[in-house]
This record gives C-alpha cells, structure tokens and sequence, in this order.
C-alpha cells in the first residue's frame, strides 16, 4: 500500500548528535540526525568500500580558546573534533581517502552584524582542515542565514538537508 512504512523503516533507530559531539555507525538500520545548525558545522561522512558513516556537529573553530574543554569535549573544535572523528571512522576501517563529505551549516544567524562572524570562520577551518587530511571535496550547503538539519540514513547512505524553506537529498553512497 502507497505511504505505508517499510518493515526496515519501524525498526529503524535514530540516533542525535548534539552540539559538539559526533556518532559513528556501520549499522543499516540506523539513521543519524543533527539539529538546529546556526554558525554550528556539520560534517556528514560515509566510506560507501565499507559503509560505515558518521555525523560531526562543531561549534567552534580552534581549540585554542579553550584547551580544556577541546580534551573533555573534543568534537566541540573543528581542529580537535575532525582528527577524533576521522579516528572514530578508522575504528570502523573507514579510510579517508575514500570518504564521501557533506558540510553543511556556517550561517549568520545572529540579529544585526556578527563581528565574531563564528560561522564563517567555522566553514574556513572546516574546509582547510578537510582538504589539509586529503579528503576530496565536499558537497556544500554553507553560510546564509537560516539553520540546517541533516540526517544520515545508514541502509541507503542519503543525506537529507532541511531548512525552513526545503528539503533536499544527496547520496554518499558512490
């Protein structure tokens, strides 16, 4: 029957990356979920050889703002956060060279000019470091003025990216 759900879908878990944090899967029936990115990054990775994928949600640039909390809650810094995250992936047997990336966030979601402009500076050292690790360029939805959600759909290695005006969807899986 048409919109009736799947038996893989009502035993699908979802999984919620919060701000500053990351999860890493290689379970088909399993989706992951980060909301509400601002000037928050998110970073979608997904090794279609071994499938395993992942979700990273930074908040900030460096690390060197704050070192200890970067050694409490690494994944909070895009220096700290990527290399834990590739690491995590590595766990999996995923390999960078063979990622496919999604990053999306960065926006300027403050009322008036944002003179830390955080979100910018956030997707500059997410891209630097992504391209300094050998990783082949990323499918963007950056900066603006609106928020984001992704999901992650382990089983078929789609992205979904909302915003208050549409959704849209993109594969990692090739």
């Amino acid at each position: 029957m048409a919109g009736s759900p799947s038996i893989a879908s009502l035993f699908a878990q979802r999984i919620v990356i919060g701000v500053g944090d990351l999860a890493v899967s290689n379970n088909k029936d399993v989706v992951l979920s980060t909301y509400a990115l601002g000037s928050c990054v998110g970073i979608v990775a997904y090794d279609p050889a071994v499938r395993v994928g992942g979700i990273l949600h930074l908040m900030l640039p460096e690390s060197s703002i704050a070192p200890d909390k970067a050694v409490r809650q690494p994944a909070m810094f895009a220096d700290t956060g990527l290399h834990h995250f590739f690491r995590e992936l590595a766990g999996f047997k995923a390999m960078a060279s063979r990622l496919k990336l999604y990053v999306a966030g960065g926006a300027c979601v403050l009322a008036g000019t944002d003179t830390f402009r955080i979100g910018e500076r956030n997707v500059r050292a997410t891209l630097d470091l992504l391209a300094r690790s050998g990783c082949r360029t990323p499918v963007q939805d950056v900066g603006g003025f609106h928020n984001r959600t992704l999901h992650l759909d382990m089983g078929t290695a789609c992205v979904t990216l909302k915003t208050p005006q549409a959704s849209t969807q993109c594969s990692l899986a090739s």
